[in-house]
């Protein structure tokens, strides 16, 4: 589906919009730059860790992998190659970036890691959890140059389940990065090396088999900032469906990455908890509500899975986002957690594919090679293991408020100077008397008070105001004036 575009951000807000999106980062307390320290003890990893095989560094380098990121990503977690067998399945090498080479226990770039959590995206900036030299460079799958990885195999039945595993540490090369888009024009004309192509037997092989653990996924659209030129405008797209197919890769490898810890009994999963049962109750009045009846014999993720693109199964899907809750961090050493399934996936499951840009993934990969080895886990990754869920829970905070934050402001840059102007937009969801809606165009999410409106509906709006400092706009509806609200 193509991308809905934005205008771009008016020229005579653009410096009140970067002076409010650096107040932003100054009251979430986000890193500026890396401590010299920090810098230094990079540089020198940069410079020391070995990239040619060794007795216990494997030689994957004539294995062609390939990466698939969004276009003009330079910090490359992942990259893998996928070749069809002879009796219909398939075999997947999933290379993961070796960061734990380059990062000592208890060093500067480990404390610094710890203090940051995750890569934080903005416009005005990314913030990376690992200095440029590693995330960009030394410990990135960039193409054409040997790197050090945790390499995956899995060995797959025609319906792409695993039927063999294994995890060893390796020197691999990239032939090729490849964005979503350029991937899927590949796959589309014909064009694309194996692995590509066959991605999509791969995806909805892997989709299936969600389906019939009874996972679910809602494949919201996303609203991006898009940078150009000096200024931004605002992007919601679909994706493509390679995107879909690439997310199962990492999903088959954060379940196998669970499964190895659940039977070592020790690591860290990714948990929720399943829907509250007057939850579920709710969400099927709202559908009936909505018109598109979620019955009592159909499984919660088929039904998700058969809703089109109209206004009202995107209200379904906003009020199915409330089920999705209560993700959190289970560290355990011994004893397993009380809960130990992620229950929008349907599985146990753990974050183990992108330690460039996420503190916990170095935990799992280290703890997940060393069992698969039959090697003891290393001290500093079973004494810190407990410190992990509240280090991401806090960074996982920060990053929420400063991503809501930065679109906020971004929105209202956008609406400037149109106050006034009406608007046409799909209501998304009724709570306590506050509507969220969706404009058609450009493509903004606000809160209206008032609103005497159902999901599903489409409804004139009129811009009041649009603060940019603030990241808030205001609309009043247009037939009947009975409220008015701010995002």
């Amino acid at each position: 589906m193509p991308a809905r575009r934005s205008r771009l951000v008016p020229t005579e807000v653009r410096a009140e919009l970067a002076a409010s999106l650096a107040e932003l980062r100054r009251s979430l307390d986000v890193p500026e730059s890396f401590p010299a320290a920090v810098a230094a003890e990079a540089e020198e990893a940069a410079r020391r860790v070995p990239t040619t095989p060794s007795g216990d560094l494997a030689d994957l380098r004539e294995i062609p992998f390939l990466t698939i990121d969004p276009a003009g990503s330079t910090d490359l977690d992942q990259a893998l190659h996928l070749v069809r067998t002879d009796d219909g399945g398939a075999i997947l090498h999933y290379a993961i970036a070796d960061v734990p080479a380059f990062v000592a226990p208890g060093g500067e770039v480990d404390a610094e890691a710890r203090r940051r959590g995750q890569t934080m995206y903005a416009p005005d900036g990314r913030v990376p959890l690992h200095p440029e030299i590693l995330s960009e460079d030394a410990a990135s799958l960039l193409p054409d140059r040997d790197r050090r990885a945790f390499v995956w195999r899995f060995v797959l039945d025609s319906e792409a389940r695993p039927v063999e595993t294994s995890l060893t540490r390796a020197v691999v090369r990239s032939r090729r990065q490849w964005s979503y888009e350029e991937g899927q024009r590949a796959i589309d004309d014909g064009s694309a090396p194996e692995s590509l192509a066959l991605m999509p037997w791969f995806g909805q092989q892997r989709a299936e088999r969600e389906r019939e653990r009874g996972g679910a996924s809602l494949n919201l659209p996303e609203t991006r900032i898009v940078a150009e030129g000096d200024g931004y405008r605002l992007e919601r797209s679909e994706g493509v469906p390679l995107e879909d197919h690439n997310a199962h890769v990492s999903l088959l490898t954060g379940m196998a990455a669970a499964d190895i810890m659940v039977r070592g009994r020790i690591g860290i999963l990714r948990t929720m908890p399943p829907a509250d049962a007057d939850d579920i109750a709710d969400f099927r009045r709202q559908t009936v509500a909505l018109g598109i009846p979620w019955r009592t014999d159909t499984p919660y993720g088929d039904y998700l899975r058969g809703l089109d693109r109209s206004p009202a199964a995107r209200a379904v899907k906003e009020y199915a986002a409330g089920l999705f809750r209560g993700a959190g961090y289970a560290a355990f050493d011994g004893e397993l957690p009380e809960e130990t399934t992620q229950a929008a996936i349907g599985a146990p499951y753990a974050h183990a594919t992108a330690p460039l840009r996420r503190l916990v993934d170095r935990w799992v990969l280290v703890v997940c090679e060393a069992l698969v080895q039959g090697r003891e886990v290393p001290d500093w990754a079973r004494e810190s293991l407990p410190d992990l869920p509240s280090l991401m829970n806090a960074s996982g905070q920060r990053v929420s408020q400063l991503t809501a934050g930065a679109l906020d402001r971004v929105e209202a840059a956008v609406l400037h100077g149109h106050e006034g102007t009406e608007f046409e937009a799909v209501v998304l969801s009724v709570r306590a008397d506050v509507a969220r809606v969706q404009l058609q165009s450009p493509p903004v999410d606000a809160k209206v008070h008032g609103l005497d409106a159902t999901p599903g509906s489409t409804v004139r709006l009129r811009l009041v105001q649009a603060d940019v400092s603030a990241g808030t706009v205001v609309f009043e509806p247009v037939d009947r004036t009975v409220g008015r609200g701010a995002r």
